[in-house]
């Protein structure tokens, strides 16, 4: 088995570096997730772009490509690849590779439609210090994140949310937790619009708590394209945290 998910990362890995060009959750366009893992034998492939602006600095994903893949029943593999960027006030922009990010989601409870209880799926991440910190492309260090997903459907009506804990180790860094829910509503066949409230503690030595939102949605252009978008600000310490923040990216489907 562990041979088996070994030759399936490098499959993922190899398939993102050479996506990065191609039309590339639930999850994106939102920083909530759901534990709903891609069916077995299929893929997602996102070609993406995001951001965030602060006081004096805007940062994130110039470009990048993730892929998820339906490894095992109830078991999807992850993995991120991002051209990051960091464009401070008053210096040069900065472009590089980012932090590689793998995971792995599994559902451990899918119940039927008439049941009452919620889907629910565990989904950590490994985040890798492929980026250059020096220039503000990545953290420095490797930092891991131990989510609990849950989600309830209600006709045309999807709710889905929770959080979980991030280790963030580094000089001035603080581990911290993260919660968010998201309420979404299929507008029509091919629209689906929603939005998100957020909240985080503290991941750095004397900053405080942020807490935000995004409004987004998702068209299906044809059964296997689909466009994805999303932009939000926060609302607890925008200035250092997130005075605007956007997402969107071009996703395939199999």
């Amino acid at each position: 088995m562990v041979r088996y998910i070994t030759r399936v990362l490098i499959a993922l890995s190899c398939l993102a570096a050479s996506a990065a060009l191609e039309p590339a959750f639930a999850g994106p366009p939102f920083i909530t997730d759901d534990p709903e893992p891609v069916d077995l034998g299929h893929w997602e492939v996102y070609g993406f772009s995001a951001g965030t602006h602060v006081h004096g600095d805007t940062a994130g994903t110039l470009a990048g490509t993730e892929v998820n893949y339906g490894a095992a029943p109830e078991l999807q593999l992850h993995v991120i690849i991002p051209l990051a960027f960091d464009d401070p006030a008053g210096g040069a922009m900065q472009t590089g590779i980012g932090d590689i990010e793998l995971g792995a989601k599994y559902r451990f409870l899918d119940p039927g439609p008439d049941d009452w209880w919620p889907e629910a799926g565990l989904f950590p991440l490994v985040e890798l210090p492929s980026g250059n910190a020096d220039r503000g492309l990545g953290a420095g260090q490797t930092r891991e994140y131990f989510p609990l997903w849950l989600q309830k459907d209600f006709g045309k009506w999807t709710t889905y949310g929770g959080g979980g804990y991030w280790n963030n180790p580094g000089p001035g860094e603080r581990n911290y937790w993260f919660v968010g829910w998201l309420l979404q509503l299929q507008i029509t066949n091919q629209l689906a619009l929603g939005g998100e409230l957020f909240h985080q503690t503290s991941d750095k030595v004397g900053e405080g708590d942020t807490s935000g939102f995004n409004l987004g949605g998702i068209y299906d252009v044809t059964d296997h394209y689909h466009l994805l978008f999303s932009a939000g600000r926060g609302l607890q310490n925008a200035e250092t945290a997130n005075d605007f923040s956007y997402y969107f990216a071009l996703q395939w489907t199999s």
